[in-house]
């Protein structure tokens, strides 16, 4: 179903084309990271830039130009596709007299929507404070010049420390609770490695096909869309593999690019449970005409989890959306498996998987 573009959902995204490789964004990406957040793309402005300003971030004659539409055309926020500095926030509100939101604060968002178990909403929680303590002067700054004396503190500055304080109590209260969380999956993990039992995990780029392949080899119904994020609480589930019987597969929040430092460290405990399994599902929309940047996206970040050395089985998924492709398995020299092309949504191919799980998978079995 459509949804009607009104005051409460239309959005301007302002999105900067930089020369310099580090700094550059998708657009397409973060429309669709737009729509997941339920907000509509009711106008895109583009501009090109050597570097960013310090006070805006884009250019004033820009500012003006996207000052002057929002007098015609108002809008319930703007979406910057990059990260702001508090200051660079702070200006752009003042001119534009709209709420504006940077890359970061529309991920923490998404994933603050989509979060539906105890401990992702505690992993959220976090991110968001530690990402809002850095910007607690972003609302008081009217009181901070209000010094008294020698010996006096402003209003601005005691409302600043009594915020900070009861942030970092609420942090301290999250990582106590998620400490817990982490031994109980401390304990489920060392049950599995007592019985033996096979453990594979599913990674990839945010809508990469994860949940639709893991609700065909594991037979559930995780929530799927067509959206990024779509599935942000990890899922255990049985899986039964021909030759090998019963293992455990995990799927895991997709990956993106510039995924904020926060979200990293917050899902870290929850993402660690790659670095205990016995092969890594590498699934990759091979429709996607980014997805080589994508892969190498993902494996940057298995490599910051320390999970680099783990044994990885491409799946280039998303058969069905071409024309030129068919279903097959790549091997490397030594007649391993590698690669294997299907579609997670049809089946196509999945006979394939199969066997290539059963040749990686048969050694670990004693």
């Amino acid at each position: 179903m459509k949804i009607e573009p009104t005051l409460e959902n239309k959005a301007l995204l302002i999105h900067v084309n930089f020369h310099a490789a580090e700094k550059i964004e998708d657009l397409e990406e973060f429309k669709l990271l737009v729509q997941s957040s339920g907000l509509i793309p009711h106008h895109v402005i583009q501009t090109t830039r050597q570097n960013p300003t310090a006070k805006y971030f884009i250019g004033t004659g820009k500012l003006d130009e996207i000052k002057e539409l929002l007098n015609h055309d108002p809008v319930f926020v703007v979406l910057v596709n990059h990260n702001l500095s508090p200051a660079q926030s702070r200006n752009l509100e003042a001119v534009l007299g709209c709420r504006v939101i940077d890359r970061t604060e529309l991920i923490l968002d998404i994933f603050a929507q989509r979060a539906r178990t105890f401990e992702g909403m505690l992993q959220v929680e976090l991110a968001q404070l530690k990402h809002l303590s850095s910007r607690l002067v972003r609302g008081w700054t009217h009181l901070e010049r209000q010094k008294g004396g020698i010996g006096m503190r402003g209003p601005g500055e005691s409302q600043l420390e009594t915020d900070r304080r009861l942030i970092k109590k609420r942090i301290a209260t999250i990582n106590a609770r998620l400490d817990k969380v982490a031994e109980q999956r401390n304990q489920n993990r060392r049950a599995r490695q007592n019985h033996r039992t096979l453990c594979v995990a599913l990674v990839g780029y945010t809508n990469a096909g994860k949940s639709t392949l893991f609700n065909r080899l594991t037979r559930s119904k995780v929530y799927v869309a067509n959206q990024l994020f779509a599935t942000l609480d990890p899922t255990s589930r049985q899986c039964y593999i021909p030759e090998l019987g019963n293992i455990i597969l995990i799927d895991t929040v997709g990956f993106i690019r510039h995924l904020p430092p926060d979200l990293i460290n917050a899902f870290k405990a929850t993402l660690e449970e790659t670095l205990q399994a016995d092969l890594l599902l590498h699934v990759i929309d091979r429709n996607d005409p980014l997805h080589q940047e994508h892969k190498e996206t993902v494996l940057a970040i298995i490599q910051e989890l320390g999970a680099g050395n783990l044994p990885i089985l491409e799946v280039y998924n998303k058969l069905d959306l071409l024309t030129d492709a068919v279903a097959e398995t790549q091997f490397d020299e030594n007649n391993k498996p590698i690669r294997v092309q299907l579609s997670s949504q049809s089946g196509e191919g999945m006979p394939l998987l199969y066997g290539a799980l059963e040749n990686l998978l048969d050694n670990s079995v004693e």
